[in-house]
């Protein structure tokens, strides 16, 4: 018993003997990676103070993501990224040409690469290319930029040339390749195709991200021996699977470790996990900075070790130096607001009692809402404001909820708050924010406005449309094309009139939203028909002929007629203060939500009819096929008999 006790003992021994140095290898050499991200920060440099709960909090600002990304630099192997659209949001774009602030601001955080989002096409390709050549010339560290899916070949505008050649000059690429001490890390990016219809003013094609995304991990697999594979993609995620671009692209690409996802301003409290592949996000406009901890396994695959989302608030120090280079810049944006007649960036302009519906909750509600309505009323205002003597009375102001970018919560609203409202866009004169425009449609035409909202909207939600002089009622139970009903225009004394088909009515909107209208025709294959014209109801083609101008010949900027039209309210102890009428919408449009015959089948127009005849053809089809191959078998069953009984 004592020499197989001691054999037993020896053979373990010798176990430990032979284990214990590959063990200690394995920890000595076990690989790990921090990779700390953001997206969607949308130029909100400062940080913003919301009131909820009955308490005030802070929210976001680049001093306190400094201060996180420092901490996170100096405990962990880090990889600092942003999954782009880190421009236009705020007052600080107005500079994005000039200043490139924001892409010089993440190169002084440490960021060691980011891609481009739909938004840094705002001002178009060579709006683009510019801020680029700002950035180098400033002299200051950037961080690399990944864009693997422009395809440039099939981008031949004079503007596309240009961006091509500043991306080449800044050093952009397609991948790069970093090594994180003993980790080396294969860093791609791209657009997604949401993304991209979202960048009209690109004048550029982009190549799917998965067909991309599979040639570039195929090179970087046989030209790089890299440990992992990052790709940063602005594509997002969506609630469906089916049609969620990033997750879409992890099952088609598994080879790539981790999706950093931006585009659709997602949080995700857990990453995604697909197979071997992580996806993250970590919110909007700088409110949390996403943090995921990776370890590589005796496989080469990646574990996830830990994830956090770390809130940007109240508890976090603002980094002073960070503070001071915010400061300065302000100083640019003050000139900018000066030019507007405007003393500086914090200047109260009113002051709201009321916290208006939040923008996530629009976006998914059809319905009336307080906060559309009065930019609807403010685009009204302001063009007769700016027109002064040369005014000509507007009939109907449009505004889409697309166009919208933030909302106004109770307290005093400055001219930040009031430009991140209406932030995006560029006029024909090259200075930031979408212009006004004016346009002529006949009655019929709309008519169809208030079916572009009702319809359309249900699919395509960033089309929902708030008015300004007109009402209307929808049933979303109608049959599409003809869910609108009752559409009348409203005076100045909030009285009813109804409208002439054939006559011509003027209307405002911002220039980006009447290009949109004047696609509905080709978009709906002339389902619904919607031509822009001008005064004597001639056919516009070159829209920047609608842009509207003051008596100065200066564009009509929709963020400053929002300015104005707050502006005018009367005033409590100075501040104007918005009045109570825009405490809750006013049911410009109706919903009507009856499954009554009688109302459902009311008001058909032609397309209704068609549609309902179509129908009745193809019930009236499929009767007659039933019942054919009914009295078919019928035949066949009474032959079959016969045949029996004759046998």
């Amino acid at each position: 018993m004592k020499k197989l006790t001691s054999i037993i003992l020896s053979f373990i021994l010798i176990l430990l003997v032979l284990i214990a140095p590959e063990a200690a290898a394995n920890e000595i050499t076990a690989k790990e990676l921090t990779v700390a991200f953001t997206h969607d920060l949308h130029s909100y440099l400062d940080t913003k103070t919301f009131d909820f709960d009955g308490k005030t909090h802070e929210v976001g600002g680049f001093a306190k993501i400094k201060t996180i990304l420092d901490e996170i630099k100096a405990e962990n192997n880090s990889l600092v990224v942003d999954a782009g659209d880190f421009s236009m949001g705020t007052l600080y774009q107005t500079l994005f040409s000039e200043q490139a602030i924001e892409l010089r601001m993440l190169g002084y955080f440490g960021y060691d690469a980011v891609t481009l989002g739909n938004h840094e096409f705002d001002y178009g390709s060579d709006g683009l290319a510019e801020m680029l050549k700002s950035a180098l010339d400033s002299g200051e560290r950037l961080p690399a930029i990944v864009a693997s899916n422009i395809n440039f070949d099939e981008s031949n505008s004079e503007n596309a040339v240009f961006l091509q050649d500043t991306m080449a000059d800044y050093g952009a690429a397609e991948y790069i390749i970093l090594e994180k001490e003993n980790v080396k890390v294969a860093l791609f990016g791209g657009l997604g195709d949401d993304a991209d219809k979202s960048a009209p003013n690109s004048e550029l094609v982009f190549t799917n991200i998965v067909e991309q995304a599979q040639q570039t991990v195929r090179k970087i697999e046989e030209q790089e021996n890299a440990d992992i594979i990052v790709y940063l993609s602005h594509a997002g995620t969506w609630s469906d699977p089916e049609k969620s671009e990033d997750e879409i692209l992890a099952k088609a690409v598994p080879e790539i470790d981790l999706i950093v996802s931006g585009h659709t301003h997602t949080m995700l409290a857990e990453p995604i996990i697909a197979d071997k592949n992580y996806i993250v996000s970590c919110g909007e406009y700088g409110s949390h900075v996403g943090q995921i901890d990776l370890v590589q396994n005796m496989k080469g695959d990646w574990d996830l070790k830990s994830y956090r989302l770390i809130s940007v608030d109240e508890t976090i120090a603002a980094d002073p130096e960070t503070l001071e280079k915010i400061d300065g810049y302000r100083e640019y944006v003050n000139d900018f607001l000066n030019e507007y007649g405007f003393d500086s960036y914090d200047q109260v302009i009113a002051y709201s009692p009321y916290t208006f519906t939040e923008l996530r909750e629009m976006n998914a509600t059809h319905a009336d809402q307080a906060m559309g309505n009065l930019i609807s009323d403010a685009i009204r205002y302001g063009a007769a404001e700016a027109e002064e003597n040369n005014h000509v009375p507007i009939d109907v102001s449009v505004v889409p909820v697309g166009i919208i970018r933030a909302t106004f919560n109770a307290g005093p609203i400055t001219i930040s708050d009031i430009y991140e409202v209406m932030s995006l866009g560029i006029g024909a004169d090259g200075i930031p924010g979408y212009p006004l425009a004016s346009v002529y449609l006949t009655g019929k035409e709309l008519k169809t406005i208030a079916e572009i909202d009702a319809s359309i909207t249900p699919i395509f939600e960033s089309a929902q449309l708030y008015a300004s002089g007109l009402t209307y009622t929808f049933n979303p139970h109608r049959i599409i094309l003809n869910r609108a009903t009752d559409v009348k225009l409203v005076d100045g004394n909030g009285l009813t009139k109804e409208i002439d088909d054939t006559k011509l009515y003027r209307v405002v909107a911002d220039l980006y939203s009447a290009q949109m209208l004047g696609e509905v025709t080709d978009l709906s294959k002339g389902i619904l028909s919607l031509k822009l014209k001008n005064a004597d109801g001639e056919v516009v083609e070159d829209y920047n002929e609608l842009i509207l101008h003051d008596e100065k010949g200066k564009e009509i900027k929709e963020w400053h007629a929002l300015a104005s039209y707050m502006q005018s309210f009367d005033a409590e102890d100075g501040v104007p203060v918005i009045p109570e009428e825009y405490a809750r919408a006013q049911n410009r449009k109706v919903l009507d939500e009856s499954k009554n015959l009688g109302r459902i089948f009311r008001q058909l127009n032609l397309t209704s009819i068609i549609i309902i005849l179509i129908i009745t053809l193809l019930l009236v089809l499929f009767i007659f096929l039933i019942s054919f191959i009914i009295k078919k078998i019928k035949r066949r069953r009474l032959k079959h008999k016969k045949t029996e009984q004759l046998n």
